[in-house]
C-alpha cells in the first residue's frame, strides 16, 4: 500500500517529523522487538560468549544451512571490519522509490532509532532547528535513506544512526567544503583521477567572496551544473560521496605499456614478481593399501542379494520413518528379492508386446522416487540390475519449470531413455494435465510411467529366473551430475566398477555382517547411494533411513535413531551435524557409546571442519569418541576418493590432521602454512587415506596434466578399478575427463594406465594423508588469482548476517566481464530487514572480503526470500541463478556494483600529443596521399533561370535589385505569384485529421490575406519598420499569412510553437521566454489560443499583463487596403529563427533576406522544384529546414506543398503516407519523430494498408530533416517496413542543418544514392577514421547526410587548433555559404560567441575565406561515385554534436553509441540518455515493464558499456517511459535530463551509485 503523508506545513523539527510520521503509519508498520529500540545503543546487553547460548540464538533465529560457520573465521572477519571502521569508509546508498521499497518491505522506512543523541549531530553548528529539506514533502522521506553509510559499525550495533544521524551526508560535504580552495569554473570539475593530492574544487556563484560558514544540509547553494543550475543536495551529496570514495587509491594504478593509436590494449595482468611459487620437489603418486580379496565377497552385487534374499529373508534390510520418526515401513531382504525379481520380470515381458517389448538388456531406465520413500527406490534399483537394465536415477519433477529440469531431460533424451518407474505416491503426485495424462516436462523425452508398487505387477512364472552372471564391464547403472554451467552429464558405472567400489568402502569402513548404519543422505546418488544401497546389501546390513523431511521437523532423529539402534555407522553431511547441536540441550539421554564411524559426506568441504570441531565438543560428553569422525572424499566420476579410517585396521591409527593454510598463497596454488595469527587463513583437515586399490596423484588444473610439486595445490587424480568409466554419450568429454595420463617435469607419463579427474582441489600431505581445499566447479579465476566460491561464501556469512541473510541461501559465481572473471554475490535477504541495515550489511562484506580474500567483488545482489531457484533438495541452483542474473530476470531487490574497484584491465587513457605545427599537417597530408577534407555542391552562380527574373522585374519595377537577379524581396514575389498565370492553384493545401483537405490557400488569397495583416500590424499594432513580432500559431494556413503579412509590413517574424493546451504548466513559459528573448513588440495569434493564453491555467504559469501586444488574426479588418508593400535592403533581417539545441540552449539566429532567398534557391535546384511539382511536407513549420520547406519554398518555386501537420499523426499514423500515396507524390519531406510513429504505429498493418490502395512506389525521395547523426536502424527499418507497399529502398534520406546554416545537405533528385560506410568505433574516439568490413567487431554504421547542396562549401577543421584536417581524421564541419545565418540573435550580444560560430578563419591554408562553425564533428570521404556534374562525389558523413560529446578516460565518446548498446542489453529497456557529470559517466534508462525489473537493469547496464566501450558506469537511474525530454525533431536533451536528475526532479524508480 502506497502511504501519503499530507504534506508537513511550517519548518517543524526532525523530532517533531519523526513523531508525526510514526503516528501515520504506526498502524501499518510490524512491531519491533520492544528491548532492542528501548536501550540506547551503548547499553544493550553484551551477547554471551558461551557457545550453548550462541548456538540456541542463532538456532531460535531461524537459520538454516550453516554448513560454512567458523568461529575462527568469524572472527577474523570482524577484525578486518574493524580495520576498514579505522578507515570510515562512505558508500552512498542508492536511492528507491517508495513504492518500490513497499514491495519488498513494509519496515524498510523507519528511519533509524534518533534517541541516541543524533539530533544534535544533524546541523552544523548543533542547533537542532529542523533541516530545510524537512519540510519539502518530496524529500523528508528520503532524508534519512540519504544518510551516507559509514564503513561499518561494531558487530552489536545494527543500525548506524550513532554516526550518521540527521545528515551525514551533509557533514562529509561539510568537510569537503572546509578543507578545499575553492575556485570559480565554468566545468565541473574532474575528480575520479586516481590521486589524492587534488583538492575538489567546487563551483562558487558569481561574486561570493569571503570565507563562509560551512553549509548545512539541504543548502545547495555550491552545486551547479556546468550551465549554473542549482542542484538539489541530495543528489549531488551522493554523488560527492561516490566521488570521494572512488577518489581514494583503490589498486595500484596501471602499468605503462604502448598503445597504438587505434588499438586500445587491455591491460594484461602482470604477473606479481613478489607472488608465491611452489618451491617443493615433485610429488610421488601415492598409493592405497591392497585391496584384499575375502573368501566370501560375492562375484556380483546381484549374487549377494540372491544369497541373502533366500539364507536369511527374515533379515532387516531397510527401515523407512514417517515424519514423527516411528518406523513406518521394515523392507526384509527376502521382500527385496522377491519384489525385485518381479520389478525385473514385468520391466522385461509386460511393456510392449511379445514380439516387440519396450525394454531389452542393456536399455536405460528412469528412476523417479521422493525422498521419503528409499524402500521403493531400493526395489526398482535392484529389479533394474536383475533385468541388466539401467537404472538413471533422478529428482522428482515438481513442477513443469524445475529448476534446471530441462537438462535433466536433456541426460534422458541422449540416454534413450523411453520408460521412468516411480512409486504410486510419486505417481499420483506428479502435475497432470485437465485430461489426467502426466503432461511432458520441458525438455524432456516421451516416456512411459511405470508404478512398480507389487500391487500393480504381476507375479513372474515358476520357470522365469533371472540371469546371475558375475560382475562384468556392462554398465551397471548412470549417476547424474550437474556441471559448474548448468548442464547435466550422466556418469557410466560399470558392474565390475560397483562391485570393487562396495567391496573397497567394505574394507576402508569394516563393514561386517548386520551392522546397523543410519543414514541421513540422498539414497539416489553419491555417498547416500554407495553405502545406503549398494554396500549395506552385500554386507546384508540394516539400514535405516532418515528423510530429510523428518531432519527438518525434528533435527536430532538422526541422533536418536543411533541410540535406540545402537547404530554403528551413521552417514551424515555437517549441516546435519550442526543442526543437531542447535537442537540437542532439550535431551537428557544421548549415548553415541555405539557409533564407530561417523561418516562426513561432504568433509572434502575445508568450512566443514568447524562443525565437525564443535559437533565432537558437544557431544564428547555423551560418548562420542574423537575418532569416530570420518570426513571422506567423493566425485560422481572418480566415486570415493578417500575416506578417514574409523580406527579400522592398522591404518586407522592415524591421527586426523590438520593444517592451517595462508589463503593468499592459495590464490597462487601453493601452500605456505601460516603459524602467524593473520585474518586470511583457511584451517583444512584431512579426508584419510587413499581408497584400497587406488592410486593417487595431484596434476596442474589447467593445461597439460603435469604432476604438481609438494608444496602445491592440483586436481586430485585417481587410478583405479572403482571409478566411473564415461560421461554416457560423450566422447570428448569423456577423454579429458576419464583418460588422463599425468606426467612428470621430463613429459614422461607416470603410468600405462589412465588417471580420472576427481574435480577436487587439494594435495598430499605428510603420512599419505589427502587433503581438500576445494572444487574445481567453484574456483573463479580473477586476475590470474584462484579464489574458491566456498571460501567467499563463508567470508560473507561471517559478517553477521542473521539479521539480512538466511543462511545457506546466498551464492557465489563468477561471470566474464572485458575477459576477466568478475565475482558475483547473491543473497536471499530476509523479509523484515530493513533497506538501510541490508545495504550496510552489503558495504561490510564487500570490506571483508577485499581484506581477507584481496579481490574486488563485481556486483552483490540482494533477492527477496525464497525467490532463487532451488535444487531438489533445498539447496541454490548455482547455474540457473546465474543464468537469471545474466539475462536479467533474477529481479533482485538491491544491488551493489563495485566496477571501479574490481575492472583493473581497462585500456591506458590516452594523452593527448602535443599539438603539431601548420607546415607539418600539410607536408603529413601530401605524403599519406591526404588530399585537405574539402567539398562543395554544385555553383549556384547563373544557373537560375533568367526568364523568370526579367518577368519579376517587369511587374515589379521598385524591387529589382541589380546585384540580385532572382528575387531578394520576398512580398513583390507573392504579389507577382498572384499575377501570374497559375493564380487560382492551391499552392498549400492543409490536410485534416480524416486525410482530407481541411483548408487550403492560392497565391491571390494568400496575397490579400497578407495584405490585410500588415494593415492590422501598422494600425492596430502601430508597429515601425523592423518591429519584432512573435507568430504564435498552430501548423497551418495562418501561420504562412501572418509570416508574409509581417514582411509586408516591414516587421521582423518570429514563428513560435503555441503552448500545448494538456501541458501549460510547462510549454507556456518556453513561449514566454522566445517572446521575451527575441524582444517581440507584438505577438499575433488565433482567437482559441489568444482565450488559453488569458485562461486561468495559463494565468498560473505566467501572468497576462507581461505579455506584450496581443493582435487576433482571425478578426481582420474589411477595408481593402493601400499598397503598403515596402521594398527592403537584402541584408535586412528577413525572419528570426528561434529554435533549442539538443544541448538545451535556446539559440536564435538572424536570416536576412539576401541569405532566404539564396537558401530557396539552392534548394529550388537541389530538389528540381517547378511549379508543376507537388511535395508533401511532414514537419514542425517553427525553425530550420521545416518552416523553410513549410512558409518559403512553394511560394518562391511556385510548386504545390501538401502541409501535414506531425500532430494529427498521433491520432491517425497513416495520415502522412495516405496522403503521398493519393496526391502522387515524388517529393516528401519528414522528421524523424513521424518515422518513428510511422513505423511503431503501422508496423502490424500494412497488409491492411495495402488493401486500401496506399502506394508508395511514385516516391522518389522521402527526406528526412534532421540535426544529427543519421538514425540508420530507424531509417532501414521504415524501409524494410513499407518496401512492400512500393517504398523503393534507396528512396530514403537525410538532410543535415544546424543553427549556422539551417541546411547544407539535402538529398535532391539527381545524382549518387546516399552510401554507407563502417567505421572503427575506437578509432573513432581518437578522433580518427578508420574504415572497416560490415560485421566487423567494433563497426558503426554510418550513413551519409544526403548531398551538399549548391552554394555550399564545407572544410573539416580542428575544434581545437582550427587547422584543415586530412581526409581520414574527424573534425568539426565548418560551412561557408550564401545561406549562412548572419549571427545569433541574443539580448546580451555575446561577441566573442558571434565571431566565434559565425565569423572563423582557418589559421592555416586558406586563411581569408570566412566560415561557420556546425558545432558538429564529421568527416569527408571522396567516393567512387560521380556527381551528376561529372565530379568524383564527396560525401559527408556526421558523427556528433560537439557540445554533447563526452571527454572520457582522454577519449571522445558520442552518447548514441553507448546509448544503442545499452538498449540492446535488456528487452525491457525502451529509451536511454547518457550524460557526465564530475567525470562519473550516467546512464538513464526507461524501463517498460515492472518495476521490480528495475534492479536487474543495473548489471546488465554496466556489463555492456564496459564490454563494448571500455567504460565504468557510474550511476545508472531507472525511470519511467517518457522521463528522457524529447524535443520537436525527435532529439534527446540529454542537458534538460541531467539538470532534471541533479535537481531531483526525475522521480526515479531506482538510483543504484557504482563503487
Amino acid at each position: 500500500a502506497e502511504l501519503l503523508f499530507p504534506s508537513l506545513a511550517g519548518d517543524i523539527t526532525q523530532k517533531g517529523y519523526e513523531k508525526k510520521r510514526s503516528k501515520l503509519i504506526g498502524a501499518y508498520l510490524p512491531q519491533p522487538p520492544r528491548v532492542d529500540q528501548a536501550l540506547p545503543q551503548e547499553r544493550r546487553p553484551p551477547v554471551t560468549p558461551s557457545s550453548a547460548s550462541r548456538y540456541h540464538r542463532r538456532r531460535s533465529s531461524g537459520s538454516r544451512d550453516e554448513r560454512y560457520r567458523s568461529d575462527v573465521h568469524t572472527e577474523a572477519v570482524q577484525a578486518a571490519l574493524a580495520k576498514h571502521k579505522e578507515r570510515k569508509m562512505a558508500v552512498p546508498m542508492p536511492s528507491k522509490r517508495r513504492s518500490l521499497v513497499v514491495q519488498t518491505s513494509m519496515d524498510a522506512y523507519t528511519p533509524p532509532d534518533t534517541s541516541s543523541g543524533s539530533e544534535d549531530e544533524g546541523s552544523v553548528q548543533g542547533d537542532s532547528q529542523g533541516t530545510p529539506t524537512s519540510s519539502q514533502g518530496s524529500i523528508n522521506m528520503e532524508h534519512w535513506i540519504s544518510q551516507a553509510i559509514h564503513g561499518s559499525t561494531t558487530s552489536t550495533t545494527s543500525s548506524s544512526s550513532t554516526q550518521s544521524g540527521g545528515s551525514g551526508a551533509a557533514h562529509r560535504l561539510a568537510d569537503v567544503m572546509a578543507q578545499t580552495h575553492i575556485e570559480n569554473h565554468s566545468a565541473p570539475p574532474d575528480v575520479t583521477t586516481y590521486t589524492s593530492e587534488h583538492s575538489i574544487q567546487v563551483e562558487r556563484p558569481q561574486g561570493s567572496t569571503g570565507s563562509r560558514t560551512a553549509p548545512k544540509y539541504g543548502n545547495a547553494e555550491l552545486m551547479e551544473t556546468g550551465d549554473g543550475v542549482p542542484v538539489s543536495s541530495r543528489v549531488s551529496a551522493k554523488i560527492q560521496q561516490l566521488v570521494n570514495t572512488l577518489k581514494r587509491p583503490k589498486r595500484p594504478p596501471l602499468r605503462e605499456f604502448f598503445v597504438d593509436d587505434f588499438e586500445e590494449l587491455l591491460e594484461v595482468q602482470q604477473p606479481d614478481p613478489n607472488q608465491p611459487k611452489p618451491e617443493g620437489a615433485q610429488m610421488l603418486a601415492m598409493r592405497g593399501e591392497q585391496l584384499g580379496v575375502v573368501t566370501n565377497w560375492p562375484p556380483s552385487l546381484e549374487a549377494a542379494l540372491q544369497r541373502w534374499g533366500t539364507i536369511s529373508p527374515k533379515a532387516p534390510c531397510l527401515t523407512t520413518m514417517d515424519t514423527n520418526g516411528k518406523p513406518l515401513y521394515i523392507l526384509t531382504y527376502g521382500k527385496l528379492w522377491t519384489r525385485s525379481m518381479k520389478v525385473a520380470y514385468s520391466i522385461l515381458h509386460k511393456l510392449g508386446t511379445k514380439q516387440e517389448p519396450m525394454v531389452r538388456p542393456g536399455d536405460r531406465v528412469a528412476l523417479v522416487f521422493p525422498n521419503n520413500d528409499p524402500a521403493a527406490f531400493m526395489v526398482a534399483f535392484y529389479g533394474c540390475l536383475l533385468a541388466e537394465v539401467v537404472p538413471v536415477p533422478i529428482e522428482v519433477p515438481l513442477t513443469r519449470k524445475d529448476a534446471g529440469s530441462q537438462q535433466i531431460g536433456f541426460l534422458l533424451g541422449s540416454c534413450g531413455v523411453t520408460v521412468a518407474l516411480t512409486s504410486d505416491a510419486c505417481h499420483k503426485g506428479l502435475p497432470k494435465s485437465p485430461t489426467g495424462e502426466i503432461p511432458q516436462f520441458k525438455g524432456w523425452p516421451k516416456l512411459l510411467w511405470f508404478v512398480t508398487e507389487s500391487k500393480h505387477l504381476s507375479k513372474p512364472p515358476r520357470d522365469w529366473f533371472p540371469h546371475i552372471k558375475d560382475a562384468n564391464n556392462d554398465t551397471a547403472y548412470i549417476e547424474y551430475k550437474t556441471c559448474k554451467d548448468g548442464s547435466v552429464l550422466g556418469v557410466t558405472v560399470t558392474r565390475t566398477a560397483l562391485l570393487t567400489h562396495c567391496q573397497a568402502l567394505t574394507q576402508a569402513c569394516g563393514y561386517t555382517e548386520a551392522e546397523t548404519i543410519v543414514n541421513v543422505l540422498d539414497f539416489k546418488k553419491d555417498v547416500g547411494l554407495w553405502h545406503g544401497i549398494l554396500t549395506s546389501v552385500m554386507n546384508m546390513m540394516h539400514v535405516i533411513s532418515i528423510p530429510y523431511s523428518l531432519m527438518k521437523v525434528n533435527p536430532l532423529s538422526w541422533i536418536q535413531k543411533v541410540c535406540q539402534y545402537k547404530a554403528k555407522v551413521a552417514c551424515v553431511k555437517s549441516r546435519d551435524m550442526h543442526w543437531a547441536l542447535v537442537a540437542h540441550r532439550d535431551q537428557r539421554d544421548i549415548n553415541l557409546s555405539s557409533l564407530r564411524m561417523l561418516i562426513v559426506a561432504d568433509g572434502a568441504n575445508p568450512w566443514s571442519i568447524s562443525s565437525c570441531d564443535a559437533f565432537l565438543n558437544v557431544f564428547q560428553s555423551k560418548g562420542l569418541r574423537q575418532e569416530v569422525i570420518c570426513p571422506c572424499a567423493s566425485s560422481p566420476e572418480a566415486l570415493t576418493v578417500a575416506i578417514r579410517r574409523g580406527g579400522v585396521g592398522i591404518l586407522g591409527r592415524h591421527p586426523p590432521g590438520r593444517g592451517v593454510l595462508s589463503m593468499h598463497g592459495l590464490t597462487y596454488g601453493v601452500i605456505r602454512v601460516d603459524s602467524e595469527e593473520k585474518l586470511s587463513v583457511l584451517t583444512v583437515q584431512d579426508v584419510g587415506l587413499v581408497m584400497p586399490g587406488a592410486i593417487m596423484c595431484s596434476v596442474k588444473p589447467d593445461g597439460i596434466p603435469q604432476l604438481c610439486r609438494t608444496d602445491e595445490i592440483g586436481e586430485l587424480c585417481v587410478c583405479a578399478v572403482a571409478t566411473g568409466t564415461s560421461y554416457y554419450g560423450l566422447s570428448g568429454m569423456t577423454k579429458n575427463t576419464f583418460e588422463v595420463f599425468p606426467m612428470t617435469s621430463s613429459g614422461a607419463p607416470i603410468s600405462e594406465y589412465p588417471f580420472i579427474r576427481t574435480g577436487l582441489l587439494g594435495f598430499v600431505g605428510p603420512g599419505g594423508l589427502v587433503f581438500v581445499v576445494g572444487k574445481m566447479d567453484g574456483l573463479m579465476v580473477v586476475s590470474g588469482r584462484r579464489h574458491n566460491a566456498d571460501d567467499i561464501v563463508a567470508t560473507a556469512l561471517a559478517v553477521e548476517p542473521m539479521k539480512f541473510v538466511y543462511r545457506g541461501r546466498i551464492a557465489v559465481f563468477s561471470v566474464t566481464v572485458l575477459h576477466d572473471e568478475r565475482i558475483v554475490i547473491v543473497a536471499e535477504q530476509r523479509p523484515d530487514s530493513t533497506e538501510e541495515d541490508s545495504f550496510q550489511w552489503m558495504s561490510r562484506v564487500l570490506q571483508a572480503i577485499d581484506s581477507i580474500h584481496q579481490v574486488g567483488v563485481y556486483c552483490l545482489a540482494l533477492v527477496p526470500a525464497n525467490t532463487l531457484p532451488k535444487t531438489p533438495l533445498g539447496g541454490i541452483h548455482l547455474s540457473e541463478t546465474k543464468q537469471l542474473f545474466l539475462e536479467g530476470s533474477l529481479h533482485p531487490c538491491n544491488v551493489l556494483m563495485c566496477p571501479h574497484t574490481c575492472v583493473t584491465n581497462l585500456p591506458k587513457p590516452r594523452q593527448k600529443q602535443p599539438e603539431i605545427g601548420p607546415a607539418s599537417v600539410m607536408v603529413g597530408n601530401l605524403v599519406s596521399g591526404k588530399r585537405i577534407a574539402q567539398a562543395s555542391g554544385r555553383d549556384l552562380g547563373q544557373i537560375e533561370d533568367n526568364d523568370q527574373a526579367r518577368k519579376v522585374g517587369a511587374q515589379v519595377p521598385t524591387a529589382t535589385i541589380p546585384d540580385f537577379p532572382a528575387l531578394a524581396v520576398r512580398p513583390p514575389l507573392c504579389m507577382m505569384r498572384a499575377r501570374s498565370p497559375q493564380e487560382s492553384y492551391a499552392l498549400v493545401p492543409v490536410i485534416g485529421p480524416q486525410g482530407a483537405i481541411a483548408n487550403s490557400l492560392t497565391c491571390v488569397q494568400l496575397h490579400k490575406r497578407a495584405e490585410k495583416i500588415a494593415v492590422m500590424l501598422t494600425e492596430r499594432g502601430h508597429l515601425q519598420d523592423g518591429d519584432h513580432v512573435a507568430l504564435v500559431y498552430p501548423p497551418g494556413i495562418d501561420l504562412i499569412a501572418a509570416f508574409y503579412g509581417c514582411l509586408y509590413a516591414g516587421c521582423v517574424p518570429i514563428t513560435v510553437r503555441p503552448p500545448h493546451p494538456q501541458n501549460i504548466a510547462t510549454t507556456l513559459p518556453t513561449v514566454k521566454m522566445i517572446v521575451e528573448v527575441s524582444r517581440s513588440a507584438c505577438l499575433m495569434t488565433t482567437q482559441l489560443i489568444c482565450k488559453l493564453l488569458r485562461s486561468r491555467e495559463a494565468a498560473a504559469a505566467v501572468d497576462v499583463r507581461t505579455w506584450p501586444l496581443i493582435l487576433d488574426t482571425d478578426d481582420l479588418p474589411k477595408k481593402r487596403p493601400a499598397q503598403i508593400c515596402k521594398p527592403c535592403n537584402p541584408d535586412t533581417l528577413a525572419y528570426l529563427d528561434f529554435s533549442v539545441s539538443t544541448t538545451g540552449m535556446l539559440a536564435g539566429v538572424k536570416m536576412s533576406h539576401a541569405a532566404t532567398s539564396a537558401f530557396c534557391r539552392s534548394i529550388k535546384l537541389q530538389c528540381e522544384l517547378y511549379p508543376s511539382r507537388e511535395v508533401a511536407i511532414c514537419l514542425d513549420p517553427y525553425c530550420g529546414l521545416g518552416f523553410v520547406l513549410w512558409c518559403l519554398c512553394s511560394v518562391y518555386s511556385g510548386h504545390q506543398s501538401i502541409l501535414i501537420p506531425p500532430s494529427e499523426l498521433e491520432t491517425n499514423p497513416a495520415l502522412w503516407l495516405l496522403a503521398v500515396s493519393q496526391y502522387k507524390v515524388r517529393d516528401t519531406f519528414c522528421s524523424y519523430s513521424v518515422m518513428e510513429l510511422c513505423t511503431k504505429g503501422l508496423g502490424s498493418q500494412t497488409e491492411s494498408l495495402k488493401a486500401r490502395g496506399l502506394d508508395l512506389s511514385r516516391v522518389r525521395t522521402c527526406v528526412v530533416v534532421a540535426e544529427e547523426r543519421p538514425r540508420i536502424a530507424l531509417t532501414q527499418s521504415f524501409s524494410k517496413l513499407f518496401k512492400d507497399l512500393g517504398l523503393h529502398p534507396r528512396a530514403v534520406s537525410t538532410s543535415f542543418g544546424c543553427r549556422v546554416n539551417l541546411a547544407i545537405c539535402l538529398q535532391g533528385t539527381s545524382g549518387p544514392d546516399p552510401t554507407t560506410v563502417y567505421v572503427d568505433m575506437r578509432a573513432l574516439r581518437h578522433d580518427r577514421v578508420r574504415l572497416v568490413e560490415r560485421g566487423s567487431p567494433h563497426s558503426l554504421p554510418l550513413m551519409e547526410s544526403g548531398k551538399i547542396l549548391p552554394g555550399v562549401r564545407i572544410i573539416i577543421a580542428n575544434p581545437e587548433t582550427k587547422g584543415p584536417l586530412g581526409d581520414s581524421h574527424l573534425g568539426e564541419i565548418w560551412v561557408h555559404s550564401a545561406h549562412n545565418a548572419s549571427g545569433y540573435f541574443t539580448i546580451y550580444g555575446d561577441e566573442s560567441l558571434q565571431s566565434d560560430h559565425f565569423n572563423s578563419r582557418l589559421s592555416f591554408g586558406d586563411t581569408q575565406t570566412i566560415w561557420a562553425r556546425t558545432g558538429y564533428l564529421g568527416f569527408l570521404r571522396r567516393t567512387e561515385l560521380t556527381d551528376a556534374n561529372g565530379e568524383r562525389h564527396d560525401a559527408l558523413y556526421v558523427v556528433g554534436a560537439l557540445d554533447e560529446a563526452m571527454e572520457l578516460r582522454g577519449m571522445r565518446y558520442h552518447p548514441i553509441d553507448i546509448e544503442t548498446s545499452v538498449i540492446r542489453a535488456h528487452k525491457s529497456v525502451t529509451e536511454c540518455a547518457v550524460f557526465t557529470w564530475t567525470n562519473l559517466l550516467v546512464v538513464v534508462v526507461e524501463l517498460d515493464g515492472s518495476e521490480q525489473e528495475a534492479l536487474d537493469l543495473v548489471p546488465l547496464v554496466t556489463n555492456v558499456v564496459l564490454e563494448e566501450h571500455y567504460l565504468i558506469v557510474g550511476v545508472v537511474v531507472v525511470v519511467d517511459i517518457g522521463v528522457i525530454p524529447i524535443n520537436s525533431r525527435g532529439e534527446k536533451q540529454r542537458m534538460h535530463l541531467r539538470d532534471g536528475f541533479l535537481a531531483d526532479q526525475l522521480d526515479p524508480i531506482y538510483v543504484a551509485y557504482n563503487m
